[in-house]
């Protein structure tokens, strides 16, 4: 970051001395005013519950502009990247910093692949879960479980450490993912195959069976690596921000991962896709289409409880940049696959339609968000609802897992720490006993 010539000036109403802070400038999007001698100057803290207006790390791997409704991958424009790029590329860009050329990405992705198989042991350990365990529950102890097999890996202040754990997530959480899928059926474990792609090895080892040989639907890969490369970072959101707080203490990275499995897991954040499935399931069940408008009446008033899932995004005060290539990608995969006519899919459509079309969630910018379209794709190509916030962490891993180490190369960073505004009791005593 660039030191700013302006300054900001903190001053007091009973006369305190004003007290002076530097400004720095970031390479595009807001300054940022340095308060970290704020306490020791003043003896106060800020308050920013949510830290909406706190910048807990400087990073150069993606950048939001809600306003504009503009996504960055190391200055890649996302609408670019999903068109011209498989995920793997933008494992290499996020990890790395730049697009791969052609002998990088051959030996990236020859990496990556060779490094797709678990330890056998794994089979075992998924056999405590119940069968009817959530995957994500499932999810979060088997992440958290890779650092008693790959322990040869967990040295954070090694840099090579650092890189073969990267790499061993990348390659590894498909399996994992596609390991608590099977479980929840009661079907064997498929392994993963070498000649194909990444996106293509996770599509045969969820949906193939031993009985039979099992033809990759390329409709399918494409429009699951579009989800993939869409969800791959997204700055400092809740998960990240928990898997640099977990790894600030010096943990090993698969313990962080897990812990942004287990944060993501959150309806508020990787859950939302699976709660605007549910949504339009209970929609459908009650009353179907023509009982959409109905319906979005009542997500108008306050009054009413309902929510409307699937529309409007904390960040994007614009339209999504990441909704509008999901869409396309959806009609794509509904066309293809013939499922045009599904009562589900018209309801979503319809709901879509009203959305877009009605002034009261026109002036509220409530557009349909990438969650909305992602879990109707995943519902096209047989994906459960369970499995949705799954899928959104392995796309999301290389993010983490860059912004882990990202902050571990950073001589400024620290463990995380954050102050409160206490507002419990003052000192008292403990009454005498009697």
């Amino acid at each position: 970051m660039k030191l700013s010539d302006k300054k900001a000036t903190l001053s007091f109403s009973d006369g305190s001395p004003s007290v002076d802070f530097p400004v720095y400038k970031g390479t595009i999007g807001p300054d940022v005013i340095d308060i970290r001698k704020l306490y020791g100057k003043t003896d106060m803290f800020t308050y920013d519950p949510g830290f909406l207006s706190t910048a807990s790390c400087e990073s150069a791997i993606t950048y939001i502009d809600g306003d504009k409704g503009e996504l960055l991958y190391r200055g890649y424009p996302i609408e670019q990247l999903a068109v011209n790029c498989d995920y793997l590329d933008i494992c290499h860009l996020i990890l790395n910093g730049d697009l791969p050329n052609a002998a990088q990405k051959a030996d990236f992705d020859s990496l990556v692949t060779h490094h797709t198989m678990v330890h056998e042991q794994l089979h075992f350990f998924l056999r405590g879960f119940r069968r009817d365990a959530h995957p994500m529950a499932v999810l979060t102890g088997l992440v958290g479980a890779l650092a008693a097999f790959y322990h040869d890996s967990t040295d954070i202040t090694n840099a090579h450490h650092r890189d073969v754990s990267a790499i061993r997530l990348i390659a590894k959480m498909p399996t994992l993912v596609a390991m608590a899928y099977k479980y929840s059926q009661g079907q064997p474990f498929i392994y993963p195959q070498n000649d194909l792609s990444y996106t293509a090895n996770f599509v045969r080892m969820m949906f193939a069976t031993p009985c039979e040989d099992y033809k990759v639907n390329d409709v399918v890969v494409r429009a699951l690596d579009r989800i993939f490369i869409l969800h791959a970072d997204h700055e400092q959101n809740a998960s990240t921000s928990t898997v640099r707080l977990c790894g600030s203490s010096g943990t090993n990275p698969f313990a962080a991962i897990a812990a942004g499995v287990a944060c993501l897991w959150g309806p508020a954040h990787g859950g939302a896709n699976e709660a605007c499935l549910q949504m339009l399931e209970h929609l459908q069940a009650n009353g179907g289409i023509e009982k959409v408008g109905a319906f979005m009446e009542q997500v108008k008033d306050k009054n009413s409880g309902v929510r409307l899932m699937g529309f409007g995004h904390r960040v994007y005060k614009n339209y999504d940049p990441r909704a509008k290539l999901m869409q396309q990608t959806c009609k794509e995969v509904l066309s293809a696959l013939g499922l045009e006519k599904d009562p589900l899919f018209k309801l979503a459509m319809e709901l879509e339609r009203i959305a877009l079309e009605d002034p009261y969630f026109v002036d509220r910018k409530l557009y349909p968000n990438v969650d909305f379209y992602s879990g109707i794709v995943q519902r096209a190509i047989g994906v459960p609802t369970s499995m949705f916030t799954a899928i959104f962490a392995l796309a999301r891993t290389v993010g983490w897992i860059a912004q882990w180490n990202e902050m571990l190369s950073d001589p400024d960073y620290k463990i995380g720490r954050p102050r409160q505004l206490y507002v419990g009791s003052a000192v008292r005593d403990v009454p005498k006993k009697r």
